[in-house]
């Protein structure tokens, strides 16, 4: 059943690693919860207390804005294949964007994708299984191929538009940082 440790230990990290989704949650002082689903090649282990994950453009921008205001974040993952398994990694984060030198320096870390607008780096201090029991199998077949098309649609120049147009405020009207 359920466990807590202090670290990402290397059976956690594996898990990670074989993983195609994951879930990041967030809650700024007042207004909405937040949990985005986020898939492709986005997230890295950097070692037993800290993770990356790469975001993408979307259609709205909440985690950031959040972050701002509490850095707080929860990231779940789920075994949809193989042996059952939740994982809760809890701790807290700061956002990077392609102005930021670490943001520079982290980006090596992922495959070049047009829509990248932020990088979250977490400090991990807690993480917690549980027994998975009830998540359903459910088959992997490939990433979508739609926001990388999208993406490359729109182009550097219409990417920081978008982000001008839908990407500079949550949906409770808090900023994100995202243009300055």
């Amino acid at each position: 059943m359920g466990k807590k440790i202090d670290h990402i230990a290397p059976h956690i990290e594996d898990f990670i690693k074989n993983q195609h989704l994951f879930f990041v949650g967030t809650a700024a002082t007042e207004g909405r919860v937040n949990v985005s689903p986020k898939g492709t090649d986005s997230f890295r282990v950097i070692n037993k207390n800290k993770i990356v994950w790469l975001n993408l453009t979307g259609s709205g921008n909440e985690t950031a804005a959040h972050l701002l205001q509490n850095n707080r974040m929860t990231i779940m993952f789920c075994a949809f294949e193989g042996k059952p398994l939740i994982l809760r990694l809890y701790g807290n984060a700061t956002i990077f964007h392609p102005r930021d030198d670490a943001f520079q320096n982290y980006s090596s870390l992922f495959p070049d994708a047009i829509g990248s607008r932020q990088i979250i780096e977490m400090d991990v201090d807690l993480v917690q299984t549980s027994c998975g029991f009830g998540v359903p199998f459910m088959d992997f077949k490939a990433d979508r191929p739609t926001l990388d098309q999208w993406a490359t649609q729109k182009g550097p120049e219409g990417i920081a538009q978008y982000w001008i147009d839908k990407n500079t405020e949550s949906i409770d009207g808090f900023e994100t940082e995202i243009i300055r």
